[in-house]
């Protein structure tokens, strides 16, 4: 039906979750992790999905490594973070869409990512949906070589879009959350210049390309101001404030802090 391929390093606290709603569509589950130090290994294995270990570069250069050198058994690949898993609502449509076959000129699917923060949906605030293509025909797409921010690219053919979502629930602490961006923000930097240089240029991107337009054009903004301007407009004008207390401190974190980070580094290099 369709392989399914997870990329962990540390995840034993979502990835049994994850292969659990995979399980429900696929036979094929291949994990390929950068030598974890916790349970992740033992919890793969007990929950029949395949283990590889592969040097940690980047996310893009690890999903481009098991591309090529594992063997998948299914038509069909569907790239999934260990601390996501599929909706009820997907699983369903998934199985549908696979008993009645897939066209020949369709070699992609663009599926929303609903995203849960502090157990609450982001359901505002310009966040939802976020639509990724993580569904192809294997070997029509590879992963765009970037430092994060990475996107699968279709080599050929058309891409549809899927009705249901993927969950995006991340069950670690707000102080993971704020580490995790503190790095986020050092590969932010790195690809704001080759941006700049054009060295990041990719075509063929399809849902992703209107998000990394908006990111172009963003950055473009004067800094400092533009993660204040960012906040306001998720918060405000796309009423992220209706997504509670949880909402405040995402769009606050996700749009002022990190942003704002961000600029604060580009400042200090050019410096």
């Amino acid at each position: 039906m369709i392989s399914f391929l997870i990329i962990t390093y540390n995840e034993s606290l979502h990835i049994e979750r994850c292969i659990q709603s995979i399980l429900n569509v696929s036979d094929d589950i291949v994990v390929v992790d950068s030598f974890s130090q916790d349970q992740t290994e033992v919890l793969v294995k007990n929950n029949r999905a395949r283990f590889y270990q592969n040097k940690w570069v980047n996310h893009s250069h690890q999903i481009n490594w098991a591309l090529q050198n594992i063997e998948f058994k299914n038509e069909f690949i569907f790239r999934i973070d260990a601390d996501e898993y599929l909706s009820p609502e997907l699983i369903l449509e998934l199985k549908e869409l696979f008993s009645r076959g897939v066209p020949n000129d369709i070699n992609g699917f663009n599926i929303k990512r609903r995203t849960y923060f502090m157990g609450r949906w982001m359901r505002h605030g310009g966040y939802y949906p976020t639509v990724l293509m993580r569904l192809w025909r294997k070997g029509k797409a590879i992963c765009e070589n970037r430092e994060m921010d990475e996107h699968m690219v279709l080599l050929s053919g058309k891409t549809d879009f899927l009705r249901n979502d993927f969950i995006d629930d991340n069950l670690s602490s707000l102080s993971f959350w704020i580490d995790k961006h503190n790095k986020y923000s050092e590969k932010e930097v790195n690809e704001y210049y080759k941006m700049l240089s054009k060295e990041d240029e990719t075509s063929n991107l399809g849902a992703a390309k209107k998000s990394r337009k908006l990111k172009e054009k963003y950055y473009r903004a004067p800094m400092f101001l533009r993660a204040f301007l960012m906040f306001i407009y998720r918060y405000i004008f796309k009423v992220g404030f209706l997504d509670g207390r949880q909402g405040l401190i995402f769009y606050f974190l996700q749009t002022f802090w990190y942003r704002f980070l961000v600029d604060s580094k580009i400042f200090e290099r050019e410096k």
